[in-house]
Order: structure tokens, then sequence, then C-alpha cells
């Protein structure tokens, strides 16, 4: 069996293909790459389905050895790639030997790189996916240092293209936003959410918190748990909202102001503490 021997895991390493969309009925998030477009273009570049699971490598450090012939690609922000002792770069598909080992350093911009390894990683899937969801607990444990990963077999060829061009990853969002369903609950809420947010530490693959002018209610009733979208934008009470990102919960019982349209959800997962985002209704 061919499989993928983890070095060195970097502060969080996780097994994620494209999610478990479907079953919010049972209380399940959908999960998956934060990133999905890196986590594609991955999979594109080493010849496998774009759905096929990869390593989502937080703020880089993450290592591996191949123990079979495989071509692997890191995508996502633009980092320091070594296959040994040789600078090889990212964005681009590389040939592993046997024995070989692959590290990405810290990017410089950004928060989560993908490698894509030929044939994907192939764990025992869990409802329909092989993504580690963080909040429920299921799907393949975070990955420790000395863990092998078993690889699926080969199924295409890498794209053709040489090198790809890193996404920019600018220091300020400006995020597109669909409003409702509660925006009657607040009042100057477009004016409020085009104000300068920042995002703050507290932020993970569940939500981004953001810190700024609060928004303000209103309407002050209670609200009973209705369910929520990837990309919603909840207000607790404090005024502070929540993006809810792949592993957010099913249901919540505060009011929802706006919803992130999806092709921006990929520039918030790579967003680091002190990043400024203002949504803007279209």
């Amino acid at each position: 069996m061919r499989v993928l021997e983890i070095v060195h895991t970097g502060p969080l390493a996780l097994v994620q293909d494209l999610g478990r969309p479907g079953y919010a009925h049972l209380g399940v998030p959908p999960s998956g790459a934060l990133d999905a477009d890196a986590l594609r273009l991955g999979n594109r570049l080493v010849g496998n389905p774009e759905d096929a699971a990869g390593i989502e490598a937080l703020l880089g450090g993450l290592a591996v050895r191949a123990t079979a012939p495989c071509t692997v690609a890191v995508t996502g922000p633009l980092v320091p790639v070594r296959v040994d002792d040789r600078h090889v770069g990212s964005h681009a598909a590389v040939s592993l030997r046997a024995g070989q080992t692959l590290a990405l350093d810290r990017p410089t911009a950004g928060l989560r790189c993908y490698l894509a390894v030929s044939g994907g990683i192939a764990l025992e899937p869990v409802l329909g996916s092989r993504s580690r969801d963080v909040l429920s607990g299921i799907g393949p444990e975070p990955l420790e240092d000395g863990v092998s990963l078993p690889l699926g077999p080969v199924t295409g060829v890498p794209a053709g293209a040489d090198v790809v061009v890193a996404p920019a990853l600018p220091e300020r969002l400006v995020v597109p936003v669909v409003l409702g369903p509660r925006d009657d609950w607040f009042t100057d809420l477009v004016e409020g959410l085009g104000a300068w947010w920042t995002v703050t530490p507290e932020s993970n693959r569940v939500g981004l918190r953001l810190d700024g002018p609060p928004l303000r209610r209103a309407n002050t009733a209670e609200l009973p748990s209705e369910g929520l979208l990837t990309g919603a934008i909840q207000v607790p009470p404090s005024g502070l909202p929540v993006v809810f990102l792949a592993d957010h919960p099913t249901t919540g019982g505060y009011p929802v102001a706006a919803v992130v349209r999806r092709g921006s959800l990929g520039a918030l997962a790579q967003a680091r503490p002190g990043t400024s985002v203002r949504f803007r209704s279209s």
C-alpha cells in the first residue's frame, strides 16, 4: 500500500476534502477545506479529481515523507517548499521519490496551505467525506507526527501547468454580502457592516470573529434557534459579528444580519488576525 508519512504537523494539520453537505438535519455541519479553491487547484495539478482529500496545514511547518513515488503540489498562499534540501516552491506539481521529504515553511501571508498528493488521502470516509470537523469531532483525527496516511490509486495525470501564480492576499478585504434574513433587526446595518472590522485571534475553522464598532439592534426580542449557512454573519448581544465558516454549528439563536457570497469565503479563510474586513451589500 502507498502511504505518506507525517514527519511534522506544524501548528495544526487536518485531512480535508470538499466536505459533507446535506446533513444539517442531523446537526452535522458541512466542514471541508476552508479555502476550497486552493484544494481544487492542488488536486488538478497532481491529476486528482477536485474533491480528493488532501492536507490543510495551518501556518506551514508540515513535513511529509514519501514511501513510494508520487506527485505532490502545495497551494493556498505563497509558501517556501523544500524537497530534502532543494527549494521547489509552491503552486507547481513536484515528483517525489520514495524516501524523499517535502517540507513547508511558514507562509508570509495567509493562514492555510493545502498539500495534494496523487491518488489523494484514502482514509475511510465518514458520512461521505474524509474531512475533519473540529466542532463535532467527526472525521479523521488531527494529524500527529509519525502517522502514516494511505494513498488511493492514481487515476489521472498532472494538469500540465508548470507554474500557477499564487493568489494575492490583500491586507484589507472588501467582501460582498447578501443582506438578511434578519437585516430588519438592526439600525443602519449597511453603514455598520461597511465599517472596517478587524479579524481577532479567537477566529478558527468554526467562525471568523470580528472587532469594531458594534452593530446596533432595532429589535431586541429573543429569537428561536434557526438554521445557519456557511458565510452567515451572526450578531451576538455584543454587536460584534461572527462570520461562520465550514465547521459552523447548524443552528443559532442570534440574528443573522447577512450572508457572505460563497466566492469570498476562501479569502476570509486566509485572513490572519489583524486583517481589516468590510462588507458591501450586493
